[in-house]
């Protein structure tokens, strides 16, 4: 199973090719430019979503902010899969919500819920996927996405451009 970044997971491979990092690369870029110019807004609805994943090195942290005892913490919060990865186990809301919409251990919070929407494997393989395959149109690859969603208006009012520039800068590198 490879991994880019060491945390996204890309099932039925063995390892990443220097060009398909390269293009993954191009994705997270495009991604990440998101996050940075459009922040949450803390509307709450991504604390709903299933497997929010807590990395092996978060989960001291984790448990240091939510005032849980470490072995509490594994016990009660925490699920594993069987490809090792860690989910909390209450997420629909996420056991660390407040009423308020607010997340209790903000500063501590998964890395996951950091990078989330942006960032994240779906998207991210979507946009990938846009990048690579001249064909394909990303949005219809981002549909699955909630429309009153904040971040998705966003997302959707220039992901196409972006994805169209990203194509025509990769075809020149290429070159």
């Amino acid at each position: 199973m490879a991994a880019y970044r060491g945390k996204y997971i890309l099932q039925g491979l063995k390892e990443i090719s220097p060009e398909m990092e390269k293009d993954l690369d191009i994705a997270y870029d495009i991604c990440m430019a998101y996050k940075k110019d459009f922040p949450c807004e803390m509307c709450g609805r991504c604390c709903h979503q299933p497997n929010i994943t807590v990395l092996p090195e978060e989960v001291d942290r984790i448990a240091a902010a939510a005032g849980v005892p470490l072995h509490d913490f594994i016990t009660q919060y925490l699920t594993g899969s069987n490809d090792g990865r860690l989910f909390l186990r209450k997420t629909d809301p996420c056991a660390f919500l407040k009423d308020d919409n607010r997340c209790r251990i903000w500063a501590d919070r998964p890395e996951i819920c950091r990078d989330f929407p942006y960032a994240v494997s779906m998207f991210m393989s979507r946009v990938y996927i846009a990048l690579t395959d001249d064909s394909a149109d990303i949005m219809e690859l981002i549909d699955y996405m909630d429309d009153s969603w904040p971040c998705t208006k966003v997302i959707r009012s220039g992901i196409s451009e972006k994805v169209t520039e990203a194509r025509s800068q990769r075809t020149v590198t290429s070159e």
